[in-house]
């Protein structure tokens, strides 16, 4: 592996691609566009009320969901049939919240994804079809309109005592539900320039960005803080903006990290960079068990004797300590070697996560602990 990394530095470097000091550093080859985007380009989310009708009586109950039966009442007034929402008494409809995401760049007659959820005492809502629904930004105005069948992607099934339930069928999704109607005005250039904001904020990373972006079109790069770069929009890129941001988004670079590991006591799962710097450290890792068991004894008196019959209970008591297993690692050890040194002596995940705290509570540890 690190091999084929020398030599994909070695031929980058050859085509004048990277900055000399980020071939001097060995690591993960990355593309700018992949730890950071440009500032402007954002998606925006969108929310609406709608009903869902065609259920096979799964749907709102007329007693607890008054808002569905007004609901009803209000869209079969649209069409000229006036009847009060005291007398409606349908369980086929279901009312509903209708959320989307509107991606950067969509145009009107654009298709999205609609994600339709229950807020009322709706039992499933599979088999149903969302009426035509209004999607609004939080500015208040429509930018798509939602409808057609939804699908669940789960069940409830049952007969009397006895159901079933696989996933949530109380929310949906409509793939393609929604057609949008407006769309959101992007302005990614200001002044001749561009900022890019980094996904992981880094002093490093940013650094390294404006030194590859200087080193393929000149000093045009300023890393303005550790999760901006600002980036002036050469003169032959004038008037193509775009290509300009697709030739800065593939050039590669060398993105650093914070040392860092991820602990979930709940599960016993530990996540972490085997590149992790250990201090040299002794471990000793061993297990004490203490068993107590109870046994109970009957004791039957022979026939005519004139006795009774006893019980009598006999506890026993075990302790069995393991053997210790120390573990001596050098300075240039790294957590990955101390995992396989732990997991040599049968140490578990929960033995794992405890010799780590404890490694880090003696300051041998060198990242940053984060509990899930």
């Amino acid at each position: 592996m690190r091999k084929l990394i020398v030599a994909s530095v070695t031929a980058l470097m050859v085509f004048g691609i990277m900055t000399p000091i980020m071939a001097e550093t060995m690591g993960a080859v990355t593309r700018i566009k992949d730890v950071a985007k440009v500032q402007g380009v954002r998606a925006n989310q969108l929310q609406g009320y709608g009903l869902v009708v065609g259920l096979a009586n799964t749907g709102d109950s007329d007693t607890k969901s008054i808002q569905t039966m007004q609901s009803i009442a209000n869209m079969l007034k649209t069409y000229g049939v006036t009847v009060a929402s005291s007398e409606l008494k349908s369980k086929n409809v279901a009312a509903v919240i209708v959320t989307a995401q509107l991606p950067p760049f969509a145009k009107p007659g654009d298709t999205i994804d609609v994600t339709v959820s229950s807020i009322g005492d709706a039992k499933n809502l599979q088999g149903g079809v969302l009426l035509q629904t209004p999607l609004r930004a939080a500015n208040g105005l429509v930018y798509a309109v939602g409808q057609g069948p939804i699908s669940t992607g789960g069940f409830v099934a049952g007969n009397g005592g006895n159901s079933q339930q696989k996933n949530f069928p109380t929310v949906a999704n409509l793939p393609s539900g929604a057609i949008v109607e407006r769309d959101v005005p992007m302005q990614f250039s200001n002044s001749g320039s561009i900022s890019l904001s980094l996904t992981q904020p880094d002093f490093t990373t940013a650094n390294r960005i404006s030194e590859a972006v200087n080193y393929r079109f000149g000093s045009i790069a300023m890393a303005r803080d550790p999760g901006t770069v600002v980036i002036s929009v050469p003169m032959g890129y004038q008037d193509n903006v775009v290509g300009f941001v697709a030739s800065v988004e593939e050039l590669p670079i060398i993105a650093d990290n914070i040392a860092k590991i991820v602990i979930n006591e709940r599960t016993g799962t530990v996540v972490m960079g085997a590149n992790i710097a250990v201090d040299s450290v002794a471990v000793t890792q061993g297990g004490l068990t203490v068993k107590i068991s109870q046994t109970t004894d009957v004791s039957q008196p022979p026939p005519f004797s004139g006795g009774s019959t006893t019980t009598t209970t006999n506890t026993n008591v075990n302790v069995q300590e393991d053997e210790a297993h120390t573990i001596v690692l050098p300075s240039t050890a790294n957590v990955g070697d101390v995992v396989k040194a732990l997991n040599s002596a049968g140490a578990t995940p929960r033995d794992i996560i405890s010799i780590l705290q404890a490694i880090k509570a003696a300051g041998a540890l060198h990242a940053d602990l984060q509990m899930m």
